[in-house]
Protein backbone atom coordinates (compact mmCIF):
# COMPACT_ATOMS: atom_id res chain seq x y z
CA UNK A 1 0.00 0.00 0.00
CA UNK A 2 1.30 3.47 -1.29
CA UNK A 3 2.47 5.65 1.41
CA UNK A 4 0.33 9.05 1.66
CA UNK A 5 1.96 12.32 1.10
CA UNK A 6 1.37 15.41 3.08
CA UNK A 7 -0.13 16.86 0.44
CA UNK A 8 -2.50 13.66 0.39
CA UNK A 9 -2.74 13.99 4.07
CA UNK A 10 -4.17 17.53 3.72
CA UNK A 11 -6.34 17.43 1.28
CA UNK A 12 -8.13 14.60 3.31
CA UNK A 13 -7.82 16.17 6.25
CA UNK A 14 -9.61 19.04 4.28
CA UNK A 15 -12.06 16.75 2.48
CA UNK A 16 -13.16 14.91 6.23
CA UNK A 17 -13.63 18.27 7.60
CA UNK A 18 -15.98 19.45 5.17
CA UNK A 19 -18.10 16.12 5.04
CA UNK A 20 -18.25 16.54 8.65
CA UNK A 21 -19.92 19.74 8.37
CA UNK A 22 -22.38 18.24 5.92
CA UNK A 23 -23.01 15.42 8.28
CA UNK A 24 -23.52 17.06 11.52
CA UNK A 25 -26.08 19.59 9.98
CA UNK A 26 -28.36 16.96 8.96
CA UNK A 27 -26.93 16.88 5.63
CA UNK A 28 -26.94 12.58 4.95
CA UNK A 29 -26.84 10.45 1.65
CA UNK A 30 -29.64 8.36 1.37
CA UNK A 31 -29.13 5.17 3.81
CA UNK A 32 -26.57 7.35 5.55
CA UNK A 33 -26.35 7.67 9.43
CA UNK A 34 -24.58 10.09 11.41
CA UNK A 35 -21.69 7.80 12.09
CA UNK A 36 -17.88 7.56 11.19
CA UNK A 37 -18.68 5.44 8.06
CA UNK A 38 -21.23 7.99 6.18
CA UNK A 39 -18.57 10.22 7.15
CA UNK A 40 -15.65 8.58 5.72
CA UNK A 41 -17.79 7.74 2.59
CA UNK A 42 -18.90 11.43 1.70
CA UNK A 43 -15.08 12.39 2.48
CA UNK A 44 -13.84 9.74 0.21
CA UNK A 45 -10.95 8.39 2.69
CA UNK A 46 -10.73 4.70 4.16
CA UNK A 47 -12.19 4.17 7.27
CA UNK A 48 -9.58 2.31 8.70
CA UNK A 49 -8.27 5.82 8.97
CA UNK A 50 -9.83 7.00 12.04
CA UNK A 51 -8.86 4.09 13.86
CA UNK A 52 -5.37 2.95 16.03
CA UNK A 53 -2.94 1.04 13.75
CA UNK A 54 -1.14 -2.16 15.38
CA UNK A 55 2.24 -2.12 14.21
CA UNK A 56 4.66 -4.91 13.83
CA UNK A 57 6.38 -4.91 17.15
CA UNK A 58 2.31 -4.93 18.60
CA UNK A 59 2.21 -1.04 19.70
CA UNK A 60 -0.40 1.11 19.09
CA UNK A 61 0.18 4.26 16.95
CA UNK A 62 -2.88 6.93 16.21
CA UNK A 63 -4.62 6.32 12.77
CA UNK A 64 -4.29 8.66 9.71
CA UNK A 65 -7.51 10.58 11.02
CA UNK A 66 -8.32 9.68 14.17
CA UNK A 67 -8.03 13.09 15.95
CA UNK A 68 -10.82 13.76 13.09
CA UNK A 69 -13.00 10.84 14.49
CA UNK A 70 -12.20 11.70 17.93
CA UNK A 71 -13.14 15.62 17.00
CA UNK A 72 -16.37 14.26 14.66
CA UNK A 73 -17.50 12.11 18.23
CA UNK A 74 -16.98 15.33 20.44
CA UNK A 75 -18.91 17.56 18.10
CA UNK A 76 -22.11 14.94 17.79
CA UNK A 77 -22.35 14.44 21.22
CA UNK A 78 -22.41 18.01 22.15
CA UNK A 79 -25.42 18.02 19.73
CA UNK A 80 -26.91 15.18 21.29
CA UNK A 81 -26.76 16.66 24.93
CA UNK A 82 -28.05 19.80 23.59
CA UNK A 83 -31.50 17.98 22.38
CA UNK A 84 -30.76 18.72 18.90
CA UNK A 85 -30.68 15.32 16.77
CA UNK A 86 -28.59 15.96 13.66
CA UNK A 87 -29.66 12.07 11.89
CA UNK A 88 -33.00 12.54 10.31
CA UNK A 89 -33.42 8.60 10.77
CA UNK A 90 -32.65 8.87 14.54
CA UNK A 91 -35.35 11.62 15.06
CA UNK A 92 -37.77 9.63 12.71
CA UNK A 93 -37.50 7.10 15.18
CA UNK A 94 -37.67 9.06 18.77
CA UNK A 95 -40.83 10.41 16.91
CA UNK A 96 -41.91 6.94 16.20
CA UNK A 97 -41.61 5.83 19.77
CA UNK A 98 -43.07 9.10 21.37
CA UNK A 99 -46.30 7.89 19.23
CA UNK A 100 -46.17 4.26 19.65
CA UNK A 101 -46.38 4.94 23.18
CA UNK A 102 -49.57 7.44 23.07
CA UNK A 103 -51.24 4.75 21.24
CA UNK A 104 -50.65 2.37 23.53
CA UNK A 105 -51.58 4.48 26.29
CA UNK A 106 -55.16 5.64 23.81
CA UNK A 107 -55.44 2.00 23.30
CA UNK A 108 -55.02 1.25 27.18
CA UNK A 109 -57.55 3.84 28.08
CA UNK A 110 -59.68 2.29 25.26
CA UNK A 111 -60.04 -1.10 26.69
CA UNK A 112 -60.57 0.25 30.21
CA UNK A 113 -63.76 2.04 28.57
CA UNK A 114 -64.73 -1.00 26.70
CA UNK A 115 -64.41 -3.25 29.84
CA UNK A 116 -66.55 -0.28 31.90
CA UNK A 117 -69.12 -0.19 29.33
CA UNK A 118 -69.56 -4.04 29.06
CA UNK A 119 -69.99 -4.22 33.17
CA UNK A 120 -72.57 -1.71 32.59
CA UNK A 121 -74.32 -3.36 30.18
CA UNK A 122 -74.19 -6.78 31.69
CA UNK A 123 -75.56 -5.05 35.19
CA UNK A 124 -78.44 -3.43 32.92
CA UNK A 125 -79.76 -6.39 31.57
CA UNK A 126 -79.77 -8.21 34.76
CA UNK A 127 -82.07 -5.21 35.98
CA UNK A 128 -84.15 -6.02 33.00
CA UNK A 129 -84.20 -9.38 33.52
CA UNK A 130 -85.10 -8.96 37.08
CA UNK A 131 -87.96 -5.64 36.36
CA UNK A 132 -89.54 -8.15 33.89
CA UNK A 133 -89.80 -11.48 35.97
CA UNK A 134 -91.02 -8.91 38.85
CA UNK A 135 -93.63 -8.17 35.90
CA UNK A 136 -94.09 -11.52 35.12
CA UNK A 137 -94.89 -12.52 38.63
CA UNK A 138 -97.15 -9.79 40.14
CA UNK A 139 -99.56 -10.13 36.44
CA UNK A 140 -99.91 -14.11 37.41
CA UNK A 141 -100.56 -12.88 41.03
CA UNK A 142 -103.00 -10.24 39.71
CA UNK A 143 -105.12 -12.91 37.63
CA UNK A 144 -104.70 -16.04 40.34
CA UNK A 145 -105.63 -14.07 43.09
CA UNK A 146 -108.67 -12.41 40.72
CA UNK A 147 -109.27 -9.31 43.46
CA UNK A 148 -108.01 -6.82 40.90
CA UNK A 149 -110.15 -4.41 39.94
CA UNK A 150 -110.10 -1.72 37.11
CA UNK A 151 -109.91 1.78 38.61
CA UNK A 152 -113.18 4.00 37.27
CA UNK A 153 -112.26 6.36 34.54
CA UNK A 154 -112.71 10.35 34.96
CA UNK A 155 -113.70 12.57 33.00
CA UNK A 156 -113.05 10.34 29.80
CA UNK A 157 -109.22 9.87 30.34
CA UNK A 158 -108.46 6.31 30.32
CA UNK A 159 -107.27 4.60 33.74
CA UNK A 160 -103.42 4.58 34.28
CA UNK A 161 -101.84 0.99 32.23
CA UNK A 162 -104.90 0.79 29.85
CA UNK A 163 -104.50 1.05 26.29
CA UNK A 164 -106.93 3.16 24.30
Amino acid sequence: MARLTEEDKARNEAAVRAAMERVLSGDLPPGGKCDLKTLALMAGVTRTGFYPKKARDGSERPGTYEHLAEEFERRLRALQETGEIVDPRAAQIERLKAENAQLRKRLANRDEQLAELTDFKTLAISRLAAQHDEIERLRERATADGNVRSLPRRGGTPAIGSCS
